[in-house]
């Protein structure tokens, strides 16, 4: 099998020759920049640093590299979404598309928000707000010719999308003051969705329209979770944002037959049947250290008839403070749990951060190549 033939048959829930493995297929399955140059170095390359997220520091792995940790998929970037307010401060500083601000402190790995421009915004204010124009036709000019690309070398297409509606809504309003309107101003929540998911329909149709019948995995998500239970009530899930995450997967779905790749962090275990609901095919990261996610072999018996499980290697504690060892025990545990019958790509729990050794990455991406051949043993 070819890398996306592997893909493509785990995600039909069928057992290809190995399971597949994700490593900078996204942000959320790459490496920290400062994480990647350490692996560059160990490995004898050296290419300047590229980006999937400048603000999040999401490497963009070169091609040697992706070829080196067996990576199955390669990601299909759009290009910058025309905007007036976006503007370079400083090299540690700048003003995002949307009009946040974001500063990387001394010493830090990523940018942090340090202002909400819709903080104090009325409904009103949202209809005079300089919004990014997130399906120009710029953006998507070039995307079927790279999709091309790589679908003649045999990879799995991973389209990114930049659809994440309620984390734009607490970077635009404030986390504290947007879960107080939730509570408080239903109205106001609902008029800044309307807008927000418009905007990114647009980006969707725009990806879906220039390489749609190429894509294999499109990317969407929400960190709806914290290490200990989800941000906000199911209830509250079901009533505000589930109906808009349905919208959104619901316009993909009717223009590509990609599988959605939906992406939380924590535990979301209380929602898992609400994205089975609205069309979710690919749950990531599976973040195993927080309470409720980390019995795999739980999640495959309830869950595993309905979606493909990407990631749950543990990156917070394995992956930086285990031995090489640990890290091939750890793959071979979730590999077992998750793998048999198809349904898993082996990868991080989100990107690997700047503390992991580069001895480690390669233990996860070698163990995932010779404990993924199939049949898996029990």
């Amino acid at each position: 099998m070819n890398p996306r033939e592997r893909v493509c048959c785990a995600l039909n829930h069928e057992e290809p020759d190995r399971v597949p493995i994700f490593v900078g297929t996204s942000g959320a399955t790459t490496m920290l920049t400062p994480a990647y140059e350490r692996v560059k170095r160990y490995l004898g390359i050296q290419h300047p640093p590229r980006y999937i997220s400048k603000t999040f520091q999401y490497a963009q792995l070169d091609e040697e590299v992706l070829v080196r940790l067996h990576s199955d998929g390669r990601p299909l970037l759009a290009g910058p979404a025309p905007s007036s307010l976006r503007r370079d401060i400083s090299p540690d500083e700048f003003v995002d598309e949307w009009g946040i601000h974001w500063r990387r402190s001394p010493g830090t790995s990523y940018y942090e928000a340090v202002s909400n421009p819709l903080r104090h915004a009325t409904i009103d204010d949202l209809e005079r707000y300089p919004w990014p124009d997130l399906g120009h036709p710029s953006r998507f000019e070039y995307l079927r010719a790279e999709a091309l690309r790589i679908r003649e070398a045999g990879y799995a297409i991973v389209a990114l999308t930049g659809i994440a509606p309620f984390e734009q809504l607490y970077l635009l309003r404030g986390l504290d003051a947007l879960m107080v309107d939730m509570a408080t101003d239903p109205d106001f929540v609902h008029a800044l969705l309307r807008k927000v998911c418009d905007l990114m329909a647009a980006a969707g149709n725009g990806v879906t329209t220039a390489a749609g019948d190429l894509i294999d995995v499109i990317l969407a998500g929400d960190d709806l979770g914290t290490q200990e239970a989800p941000l906000i009530s199911p209830a509250m899930y079901r009533r505000l944002l589930k109906p808009y995450h349905a919208e959104l997967l619901a316009r993909i779905k009717s223009r590509t037959s990609a599988k959605i790749f939906f992406h939380s962090d924590g535990n979301i275990y209380p929602l898992l049947g609400d994205l089975v609901d609205i069309g979710v095919d690919i749950l990531n990261p599976v973040q195993v250290s927080a309470k409720d996610m980390g019995d795999t072999a739980r999640l495959k018996r309830e869950f595993g008839d309905h979606l493909t499980f990407c990631g749950a290697i543990d990156t917070q504690w394995v992956l930086p403070n285990g031995t090489p060892d640990d890290v091939r025990r750890e793959v071979r545990q979730r590999i077992r749990d998750l793998a048999p019958g198809g349904g898993y790509i082996v990868a991080s729990v989100h990107c690997i951060q700047h503390d992991v050794p580069p001895e480690n990455v390669l233990a996860m991406c070698d163990e995932a190549v010779v404990a993924g051949r199939y049949p898996i043993a029990p």
